[in-house]
């Protein structure tokens, strides 16, 4: 379950579009598969800027609380509401109705240097 068409990074979060608009962002199947039942998300307010590698939040499952990085540095533009009362959604969907967030990219590019398809899998079978 790894969807070509996304970018990825280590930390087994995921990215869809190029760079050239706001991207969304969510984390994987691996990920939240690890994390077991999802029950709350704190994720950052619309305008908040983020680095790479900063937190943007937490998600809280039955087993354990983890962090959620940014893949890239930008503008949080909006945020997915639905999750404050449905967190379960990133167990269901975690491609589709359970992503975080969207950013607008500080730098158009940074989306092209996350890992692809390939490297991700390779990454999670390793």
């Amino acid at each position: 379950m790894i969807p070509e068409d996304l970018r990825y990074t280590a930390e087994h979060e995921w990215v869809a579009g190029d760079g050239s608009g706001p991207v969304r962002v969510g984390i994987t199947h691996y990920a939240q598969d690890a994390l077991g039942d999802i029950v709350f998300v704190q994720l950052p307010d619309e305008g908040t800027e983020v680095a790479a590698g900063d937190s943007l939040g937490e998600i809280e499952s039955t087993k354990s609380v983890s962090e959620i990085y940014a893949p890239i540095a930008g503008t949080v533009v909006s945020k997915n509401a639905t999750l404050a009362d449905e967190p379960e959604l990133i167990n269901a969907e975690p491609y589709a109705a359970g992503w975080l967030v969207e950013i607008a990219p500080a730098d158009a590019g940074a989306v092209s240097q996350l890992l692809d398809a390939a490297a991700y899998k390779a990454l999670t079978e390793s």
